[in-house]
């Protein structure tokens, strides 16, 4: 049983989605705003956190920054429109995937346990690489760089692992959609893109003239240098 915090501020929906999602196996405690959902946040362990974006007071993009400035636990954003600016805000907030509404409970409940999952397996590849002062050991699934832990979400981890089992390869946006997130429509390539970036942040040298990981303009990403 996964222990997940809902936000969400619409009484209704908050109500039937708990009460969805712990006939699916959840374990959920629920908040109606950001700042009551941070606060049991900082009261709980839990493994996953469902966000509303559109709440009332502190925003979700704000309870997003706040939730992973803190930690790596994954966040799945509900949204409204699934095609304008707030799927990538949210992303770019450090949201892990997303599910627009009306929320189709049996939908929300793929998208958390596809999460939960990226954390839980390595792609096969030697147990341990090095790449200049990169260090991805895939038995501990733990990152290092200069010899310093790199704390990552289950979704940057896979989608690490992913490029970097693969050194040199280039690899298709919709190849990662399927491996990493479990997606099939290339229209959410957006996640891949958001992924990278918040990835090279943490692992590159300078993310604006990356390293290990290469753009392949038109197809996708390589994993190692030009």
């Amino acid at each position: 049983m996964s222990r997940i915090l809902l936000i969400e501020d619409d009484h209704s929906v908050r109500i039937s989605l708990a009460k969805a999602l712990g006939r699916y196996g959840h374990d959920v405690a629920s908040a109606p705003s950001g700042e009551d959902g941070l606060e049991l946040f900082r009261e709980h362990s839990l493994e996953l956190v469902v966000l509303d974006l559109m709440l009332p007071g502190m925003d979700g993009f704000e309870v997003c920054r706040r939730i992973r400035a803190g930690g790596t636990v994954p966040i799945v954003m509900l949204t409204a429109r699934g095609d304008d600016i707030d799927v990538v805000s949210g992303l770019e907030a450090g949201a892990d995937d997303y599910v627009v509404k009306p929320v189709e409970p049996r939908v929300i409940d793929a998208r958390i346990r596809a999460v939960l999952r990226r954390g839980a397996t390595a792609r096969p590849g030697p147990s341990t690489s090095v790449h200049g002062d990169l260090a991805i050991d895939r038995a501990s699934m733990t990152v290092t760089r200069a010899g310093d832990e790199v704390a990552m979400t289950p979704t940057e981890l896979r989608l690490l692992l992913e490029l970097s089992g693969s050194p040199g390869q280039v690899l298709s946006r919709q190849q990662l959609l399927e491996s990493v997130w479990e997606h099939s429509y290339l229209g959410d390539s957006r996640l891949v893109d958001n992924g990278v970036q918040r990835l090279r942040a943490k692992i590159e040298p300078d993310a604006a003239a990356p390293v290990f990981i290469q753009t392949v303009r038109g197809f996708g990403y390589r994993f190692g240098p030009l």
